[in-house]
């Protein structure tokens, strides 16, 4: 795996004509797997004889993988997507009430509020200079992580800090040092925040969280509770924020898909479920451990190897979702059929907050074209650059132009 990651498609369908399960490298020369294939991965995530528990990571049991190798932090830390069985039930029972249905569609009045204020400070910024704006960072980025901090209970002015180190957390080339040290300071700093919401509780998650620690001595531990927050403040806005730009640089490069929306022909939920497949916002995802040798698709998973989930090729996957697979279609009716995506997971560890990241998208990409019909990235897809992971597949950077340039009209 290349520790840069970049652009996945070309990569993803080269391998996916070999097969659906394939042999990877992972950074350090640790030798892995990656299932990338629809129909392979989706019974591989819901397998009976497939564990997160980092006890059934072989290399790691042996000693092999060091302190500071980068993705050490996915197999390692204590919560919901390294735990099994009961644990796993315990940890996500005491998290699952925050993100139902009925109590994220509370949340649809503030998130509108939250998009209206960020479109409100990106116009005027555009304004204030050429009349462009890194959409990403202006808006793709401060919505979820603004929602998902209110949500636990952060305040405001850790959240540029909290992005920053969970950035590097997700990054697959950097060094032991930097890796380390960005570990280190993310659970201090998550630590210094939980011990305020202890000294003074509020109603959020991480009050809620608390409490469950301190009323049941095996409800939550300590690393249980600062490992779940490192999980909810990464998993709750990187994702999302990917969801956004990735959606937003599709219609801008397939307007006749935009069209389809603004016309009524198709709905913003639809751009929300069609950019989930065809551009994911998780690449590939660390880790899952077979806890036998075990055969998917005519290949031999060993036990113990560290495998990959590979979201961004199961959903180009053309044995699933048709020969135009790669083509961006608003309107695929395979959105509702059996071959529907699984870039938000499936089986016990189908993701937590899919209610919560559908309806940030959809609110942000509706509050945006509607405000900005005409907007349009800047610079050429193939030359955005690339946040340097295989685990996200996202841009870091997407320059936009909110209206058309009238003095280039004009001329």
């Amino acid at each position: 795996m290349d520790p840069a990651g970049g652009c996945p498609h070309a990569d993803n369908a080269r391998l996916l004509a070999r097969g659906a399960v394939a042999s990877v490298v992972l950074p350090g020369e640790v030798p892995g797997m990656a299932v990338l294939g629809h129909d392979a991965l989706k019974e591989f995530l819901a397998h009976p004889d497939v564990a997160k528990g980092a006890a059934h990571f072989a290399a790691l049991a042996e000693g092999l993988i060091p302190d500071g190798w980068p993705l050490r932090t996915f197999a390692t830390v204590q919560g919901m997507t390294t735990a099994d069985d009961e644990d796993h039930r315990r940890l996500r029972s005491l998290v699952s009430k925050a993100f139902t249905t009925r109590r994220v569609e509370q949340l649809r009045p503030r998130i509108e509020v939250l998009t209206a204020e960020l479109l409100d400070r990106v116009d005027a910024m555009a304004a204030e200079g050429d009349g462009t704006v890194d959409l990403r960072a202006g808006f793709a980025l401060p919505l979820p992580l603004g929602v998902i901090c209110e949500l636990l209970g952060v305040d405001e002015r850790h959240q540029d800090r909290l992005h920053h180190l969970s950035n590097q957390i997700v990054s697959t080339d950097i060094g032991p040092a930097v890796a380390m040290a960005a570990n280190r300071e993310l659970v201090e700093l998550l630590s210094t925040v939980a011990a305020a919401r202890a000294e003074q509780p509020g109603d959020d998650l991480i009050s809620a969280l608390i409490s469950a620690r301190d009323e049941g001595g095996d409800r939550l531990s300590q690393q249980e509770l600062i490992g779940t927050l490192v999980l909810m403040i990464i998993a709750g806005h990187e994702t999302t924020l990917n969801l956004i730009a990735n959606a937003v640089r599709a219609l801008c490069t397939h307007r006749d898909q935009l069209g389809l929306v603004t016309s009524g022909r198709a709905g913003w939920p639809d751009v929300v479920e069609e950019t989930l497949r065809w551009d994911s916002p998780v690449s590939y995802f660390p880790f899952r451990y077979p806890t036998r040798d075990l055969t998917l698709d005519g290949t031999v998973i060993p036990k113990g190897a560290p495998v990959l989930a590979g979201y961004s090729a199961a959903g180009r996957d053309t044995a699933a979702h048709g020969p135009d697979a790669d083509r961006f279609d608003v309107t695929r009716p395979a959105r509702t059929s059996a071959a529907r995506h699984l870039s938000l997971g499936h089986g016990p560890h189908y993701c937590l907050g899919a209610p919560l990241a559908r309806m940030e998208a959809t609110i942000a990409l509706e509050q945006l074209f509607r405000r900005f019909p005409e907007l349009e990235v800047t610079v050429p897809d193939t030359e955005l650059p690339r946040h340097a992971s295989f685990v996200g597949n996202g841009v870091r950077t997407l320059q936009v132009r909110l209206r058309p340039d009238t003095d280039t009209v004009a001329g």
